[in-house]
């Protein structure tokens, strides 16, 4: 085969080699003389939007440079979220906190850095909006005005717990309406206390409430309570009972299906998850 022999095409071969010759050059010509840029939406809509844009960005800025404003405050009442705002630690903030629990207040700006042992530049950035009562600032000035006078010892009337009010009980300190509603609560649910120590079973009393309460209060008689028939009862009819929930209910029935009935306290305690603590003063609300 001669080279010449690759340049001889048929007619309908120098027909498509000239028709695609002739596309060539229209594309050519229309990717210099034609725009194909994108044609920006200039919608009323969008327009509308950009002119609030200058204020969008304006007030974005002035979030960014807002400082929130600190006011004076007791440093004895400080919160775990003031705390962490003004740049205190967790175990800062605890230690405040343990500090206060102990009925003990911070009287001073040196009080304070000795309890929770802040840094002095942290101190340096709040200690400014430290506000002490008027008394502490004026130690001298109170002192002057104070009037001695004889303590009178008040005799403490004990009573019986099974027999207090809602009115009796709110005179102790630390009890409001709603402990001594959940107080009598209890009581109405077991048919009446058969010992103080009951009173760790009322939810939100703290020990020294209890303290208080075991200085005003007492279980002067067992009261006549309406036992359970642990042996018949049926797990619904158990969880009357405010010592058993639902998952102790139904271990007390299984057990006695596969071993029998109860005889005795100690029987109990060979159920699994039984209130072991709680055995004698559970066992004066059951019926063997």
């Amino acid at each position: 085969m001669t080279f010449k022999s690759y340049f001889q095409f048929s007619k309908s071969q120098r027909s498509g080699i000239i028709l695609l010759v002739l596309l060539c050059i229209i594309f050519q010509f229309a990717y210099f003389f034609i725009d194909f840029k994108t044609v920006t939406n200039n919608s009323k809509e969008k327009q509308e939007w950009l002119a609030f844009q200058t204020d969008i960005d304006s007030l974005k800025q002035i979030k960014r440079d807002y400082i929130p404003k600190i006011y004076p405050f007791n440093p004895n009442f400080i919160t775990d979220f003031k705390g962490y705002k003004l740049g205190m630690s967790v175990a800062e903030i605890d230690r405040l906190l343990n500090f206060r629990k102990t009925n003990k207040y911070v009287n001073s700006v040196q009080d304070f850095q000795n309890v929770t042992k802040v840094s002095d530049s942290l101190l340096n950035t709040m200690s400014p909006y430290f506000k002490f009562p008027d008394w502490v600032n004026n130690k001298k000035e109170y002192k002057s005005n104070y009037i001695p006078f004889e303590k009178k010892k008040v005799k403490i009337i004990i009573l019986d717990i099974n027999l207090a009010t809602k009115e009796d009980l709110i005179k102790v300190y630390g009890i409001g309406p709603a402990l001594s509603d959940r107080i009598l609560k209890l009581k109405d649910l077991l048919g009446g206390f058969v010992s103080m120590e009951q009173m760790n079973d009322v939810w939100g009393l703290s020990p020294e409430v209890i303290e208080n309460l075991n200085k005003n209060f007492k279980v002067a008689s067992l009261p006549k309570v309406k036992k359970v028939d642990i042996n018949n009862a049926s797990i619904k009819e158990l969880m009357l009972f405010p010592y058993f929930k639902y998952a102790l209910a139904k271990a007390i029935v299984t057990y006695r299906s596969m071993n029998g009935d109860f005889k005795e306290n100690a029987d109990l305690i060979k159920i699994n998850g039984f209130p072991n603590d709680k055995i004698n003063i559970i066992g004066l609300y059951l019926y063997f």
